[in-house]
């Protein structure tokens, strides 16, 4: 019988200071190669979280610049595919928009940048004595979903944080053959205490996918702090692993004969009503940014 791909999911607790936080993320990338996963998936901001617009704008790298190119090094070295959850990406834009993107990066175990996701749903709330962010503030949002990736442990959708809470996005990766969809998240302790787990097991079962999930976790710095709790979902929506608080490596099997099961025991893309609510799909028309 075939054995299961191994994924690693890290949790950690990013600061401003980028040296810190590579010396962190690729201490848990070497671990987790050395276990035999074949896929390890970092948080968003993974690179860095500022403490101040104009401090993440000055840190903000091109997809060419060094920080990538250590990344797709430590990918050759360790033979791993990585999910580099929300890198700050100076796009082509920059020296006329002067904001940013939120970039998902995966890339392949030759350190190849196979897809890039730009987040297209940006998180910008004002919960009262509570939250207080506004990405839109500096990061331009994506134009276009990414088409789901071929990989060792299955069809990758990449997603980005909140847009966890948008299950349109869910539900067209799945429909174009995910099997594993990724919510990278520095997800706020307010909000991650009462929504996170919730939305992750709703998104597993409603497209009948694996959902991995790394996360930010604690005090990144004076004005900012992380839910944490990263976990691994099943298609049938049981928590199959997962951190609590504190930086951490933990891993999971991806079944997909199990997954292929639960699809054909309940073919919920064969019931959908299409004619009545219509079909989510990825565009494939999208204007250039």
């Amino acid at each position: 019988m075939a054995s299961k791909p191994l994924v690693a999911v890290c949790q950690v607790t990013s600061t401003p200071d980028k040296e810190r936080n590579w010396a962190s993320c690729s201490r848990f990338v070497r671990e987790a190669s050395g276990r035999g996963a074949c896929a390890v998936f970092l948080p968003e901001a993974f690179d860095f979280i500022g403490k101040s617009t104009e401090e993440t704008l000055s840190l903000a790298e091109p997809l060419g610049g060094e920080y990538v190119r250590r990344y797709a090094k430590l990918a050759r070295e360790c033979g791993v595919w990585l999910s580099l959850g929300g890198f700050h990406e100076r796009g082509g834009d920059w020296e006329s928009t002067k904001r940013i993107y939120n970039s998902h990066l995966l890339l392949d175990a030759k350190g190849t940048l196979v897809a890039a996701y730009r987040k297209t749903h940006l998180f910008d709330a004002e919960l009262e004595g509570r939250v207080s962010l506004k990405e839109s503030a500096y990061t331009n949002p994506g134009l276009e979903i990414v088409a789901p990736i071929d990989t060792p442990a299955g069809k990758v959708g990449l997603a980005t944080c909140y847009d966890l809470r948008f299950p349109e996005m869910s539900l067209a990766l799945a429909q174009e053959g995910a099997e594993i969809l990724t919510y990278p998240s520095a997800f706020t302790v307010t909000t991650g205490s009462a929504h996170w787990e919730p939305l992750l097991r709703a998104r597993a079962i409603e497209t009948q996918c694996y959902v991995i999930a790394a996360a930010q976790t604690g005090a990144h710095h004076d004005r900012r702090a992380s839910y944490g709790h990263s976990m691994v979902v099943d298609p049938w929506g049981s928590v199959v692993a997962q951190c609590s608080d504190g930086p951490g490596l933990f891993y999971a099997e991806i079944d997909l004969e199990y997954l292929n099961r639960i699809r054909k025991e309940m073919p919920v893309f064969r019931h959908r009503r299409n004619d009545l609510y219509g079909r989510v799909a990825l565009r494939r028309d999208f204007p250039s940014p």
